[in-house]
């Protein structure tokens, strides 16, 4: 609990920024989602069979897995795309249903005799509605609204995977991290949130009950509003209103570099290194968007504009993104890479120092006991080990069914899929016999594995280089500056110390490349 507290004190500011920009999405998104839920219960309570087919489509949106959900709408024209506005979407998505259906309930439960003695009165349809109904349904909507927040503050976690920030952002790091305090550092703000959203819709649901004279009532006082409610609303809606146009709208007229990276250790660190080289280098201001997801997701980013730029690895370019034929000859590959980026409005600015190829680990015990040292001695055991391999290693051009075929590698059940932070700590405990790792993993002498020896040279290297987008070096030609004093000056040995530090060592990604920067 005490380096929990810790770590919320020495990034107060950073932690601050993140639950406001939360707040803000959960606000917005839920905002949108009862002007578009309450209008669609009406029909639906008014004319079911108008409003049967929205309530379907909210139930499928509903059963759709919110990674899913993020990944069907980020290649989508206008509305997707890296960042906040796929995630607000999405949650507004989510939020419609819940408000959809207490609304029809409400409306569906108001009193027939109520509503005859109204049109006897002499009150349209339309006065009904707004007079009689709308009040009387008032404690069934704002229920449906309180599992919508609680839904959508649960949901913003995960929007962090892909750049719109949020409580998120520690609990991806935490998990890229395998560290317990960082996923802490976000799960608990989001968690309490989540509480307080619940309980203060909950009080206003009662407080409307007792008013509407629904359950909870105590007095026969009539209903509505009072004028400190409605004021409470606006303040409400103008705090929202506030947020958002100084999170997404004050923010984007600023001159700034936006980095990413992708969603593990090495990539936070390296995201890290461009972003504090930039700010002690120029004067531009940086923005982070770091632990984006896998290598498509980063590439998204860059191509839309919502990055600048982030370190890519060369082989991983060639294979991945270009669809090109394995090539082993460093130089070769580099050129390539570096023209089909050209090509597509891309600069690939000089290479880091460092090729951090694919890893083929075992244990320690497990190499000497069996005398492997390659992975063609491996493929002879194999068939009674188990294999772990991250989600991109299984689909990649370069992954493992390539790698299966050239060295006739067969194992005892399908390989497990797993983060490839949690694979090395999963080899060294025996969950599994085999991993593909990172050849610059801090993890590697740290736990007692052993990287094989790649015999058949089946993997293309992978030099790591930052990649930018052309139109950011042409406005701002002082990064490209900055970031060349970067060029071969990491090694290997100085990539796998920034590593360690981070996964072993627990300590912040930011920290370490201060450090490094300043012996640099």
């Amino acid at each position: 609990m005490t380096a929990l507290i810790d770590f919320w004190r020495a990034h107060a500011a950073e932690l601050i920024g993140m639950l406001t920009r939360h707040i803000a999405l959960v606000a917005i998104a839920l905002a949108v989602a009862i002007a578009a839920g309450v209008p669609l219960g009406i029909v639906t309570a008014r004319w079911p069979r108008l409003g049967r087919p929205f309530v379907a489509i909210a139930s499928i949106v509903q059963a759709i897995p919110s990674l899913a959900l993020f990944g069907f709408i980020l290649p989508l024209p206008f509305i997707g795309g890296v960042g906040a506005r796929t995630a607000l979407v999405a949650l507004i998505l989510y939020g419609i249903l819940p408000i959809l259906q207490t609304t029809a309930a409400g409306l569906n439960s108001v009193a027939p005799s109520l509503i005859q003695a109204a049109t006897a009165m002499g009150l349209t349809s339309r006065q009904r509605l707004l007079l009689i109904e709308l009040p009387l349904a008032l404690p069934s909507i704002l229920a449906g609204i309180r599992v919508s927040a609680v839904v959508g503050v649960g949901t913003a976690t995960i929007a962090a995977a892909i750049g719109a920030g949020g409580l998120g952002e520690y609990i991806f790091r935490g998990l890229a991290m395998v560290d317990p305090t960082v996923i802490l550092a976000g799960a608990i703000p989001a968690a309490v949130l989540a509480l307080t959203a619940d309980g203060l819709f909950a009080w206003v649901g009662q407080v409307a009950g007792r008013r509407t004279g629904r359950p909870g009532r105590t007095s026969g006082k009539r209903g509505g509003m009072s004028p400190v409610a409605v004021a409470g609303a606006i303040v409400a809606a103008a705090a929202v209103v506030s947020i958002a146009l100084m999170m997404f709208g004050t923010a984007a007229s600023k001159p700034r570099i936006i980095v990413g990276s992708k969603n593990f250790t090495e990539q936070l660190v390296l995201g890290e290194l461009i972003a504090q080289t930039i700010e002690r280098e120029t004067d531009l201001q940086v923005e982070r968007k770091l632990n984006l997801g896998g290598t498509l997701i980063a590439e998204r980013a860059l191509s839309s504009g919502a990055i600048d730029i982030y370190v890519e690895y060369s082989g991983t370019a060639l294979t991945a993104l270009f669809k090109q034929p394995v090539a082993f000859d460093r130089k070769q590959v580099l050129e390539t890479v570096r023209q089909q980026y050209a090509a597509t409005g891309r600069t690939m600015l000089s290479p880091l120092g460092f090729n951090n190829t694919f890893a083929i680990l075992v244990r320690r015990d497990t190499a000497e006991r069996n005398g492997v040292k390659t992975i063609s001695d491996a493929a002879r055991f194999t068939p009674e080990w188990r294999a772990g391999f991250g989600y991109e290693f299984l689909e990649r051009e370069d992954g493992y069914k390539g790698l299966a075929k050239t060295y006739g590698l067969m194992f005892r059940e399908p390989p497990r899929v797993m983060e490839l932070n949690l694979s090395y700590r999963a080899l060294a405990s025996n969950q599994v016999d085999l991993i593909a790792g990172d050849a610059t993993a801090g993890a590697i002498a740290a736990l007692g594995l052993v990287q094989l020896t790649d015999d058949r040279q089946y993997f293309p290297p992978y030099d790591a280089v930052p990649v930018i987008r052309t139109t950011t070096v042409l406005a701002h030609p002082e990064v490209r500056k900055a970031l060349d004093t970067l060029a071969g000056r990491i090694d290997e040995d100085t990539m796998r110390r920034m590593n360690e530090a981070v996964d072993i060592k627990r300590q912040d990604p930011a920290a370490v490349v201060r450090e490094f920067l300043e012996r640099k």
